[in-house]
């Protein structure tokens, strides 16, 4: 355990030597989501396990960054992983193991990549005062900028800290950080309200929105719509929306993206279980579900994103998730370059 310590405060000390992120005291994000008529573009990612040893954990992280090193990107995304076993009562297709600190593993991706890395803590076992120090370590010791809160999984689970109440202390901390939330269209298609949960946590403190995994793209199209809509009745801008969508090259990995609580239609479920290649089928899939959305929102004018995953560490899907991004990009790019071109002209 003195070891394992030591080697951490050894990175520490290699951060705050080397780190250029940590003296900027903004956001670069917030300056670039101010343009609505480009996107912005995400990697998202895991931290290793816990049980890995931190020299491997920078390996690790140059292996991501040597994967996409060809591909254009604006930033990286790291997420805070839970066991969520209160959401259902469903086995988790794999286990839950716990990861090292999301806050460690996005600096040593900010300074590597030197690209902004947005970081994912969720609240639900927190208190104000352990919420308050996390956030000042991870401004302070990790050159955490961008930080996107998640709350309780279930209604059922003990909350010490509202979402609503972490926002609020995040707002009033001193430091300026850059603050999202995550939206879900599913509950959108459940409850009809997610529009306005987008709108009370921007004025809770929230200036971008992530999405889940996005396999129903009507339920996203439903959502959009209503949000812009609802915006410009209100006299509201509205907030840079990352669109997330992930491959799935197995039945398992299927079987753990409804577990995760995405909504896969059942035709689309057929289709990659019984293609010949499902991990391509599925890429074709998103591909289609993009063009839908954005043939559907783009001319809201929406600020949009887009955020590629892949949620195992198979190679197949990690490539996979490489090649829907620059299939994904270059559509969006396309989209909201003509929609442009379509302002100038009116």
């Amino acid at each position: 355990m003195q070891q394992f310590k030591e080697k951490v405060a050894k990175i520490h000390s290699s951060l705050s030597i080397k780190k250029k992120y940590i003296v900027n005291n903004e956001s670069e994000l917030r300056i670039r989501y101010n343009d609505n008529s480009r996107g912005v573009y995400f990697i998202g990612t895991t931290p290793p396990k816990s049980d890995t040893p931190i020299e491997q954990v920078e390996t690790i992280a140059n292996k991501l960054l040597d994967r996409v090193s060809d591909i254009d990107f604006d930033g990286l995304i790291v997420y805070d992983i839970q066991d969520e076993d209160s959401r259902t009562n469903k086995e988790r297709p794999f286990p839950f193991k716990s990861t090292h600190d999301p806050r460690l593993y996005s600096a040593l991706l900010n300074q590597k990549s030197s690209r902004p890395v947005i970081t994912y803590k969720s609240v639900v076992q927190s208190n104000v005062a352990a919420f308050e120090q996390w956030a000042n370590e991870a401004w302070q010791q990790y050159g955490v900028r961008e930080v996107v809160l998640v709350g309780s999984p279930s209604r059922s689970n003990q909350i010490n800290l509202p979402l609503s109440e972490a926002y609020k202390s995040l707002v009033s901390n001193e430091h300026n950080f850059f603050i999202g939330g995550v939206t879900i269209a599913e509950r959108h298609a459940i409850k009809g309200n997610e529009h306005d949960r987008l709108i009370e946590k921007h004025l809770q403190g929230c200036n971008f929105f992530i999405s889940q995994a996005i396999y129903n793209p009507q339920a996203t199209i439903d959502l959009l719509t209503r949000y812009a809509i609802e915006c410009k009745q209100r006299n509201l801008k509205p907030q840079r929306l990352i669109l997330t969508f992930s491959p799935c090259g197995s039945k398992k990995t299927l079987e753990f993206i409804e577990w995760l609580g995405v909504s896969v239609p059942e035709a689309t479920s057929l289709r990659i279980l019984n293609a010949e290649k499902p991990l391509y089928e599925s890429i074709r899939i998103c591909l289609n579900s993009l063009q839908q959305i954005l043939d559907a929102v783009v001319p809201y004018n929406l600020p949009l994103g887009l955020n590629i995953e892949s949620l195992t560490n198979r190679k197949e899907e990690i490539d996979g998730s490489i090649l829907l991004y620059k299939l994904l990009r270059s559509t969006m790019d396309n989209y909201l370059a003509r929609q442009e071109l379509q302002n100038l002209v009116k």
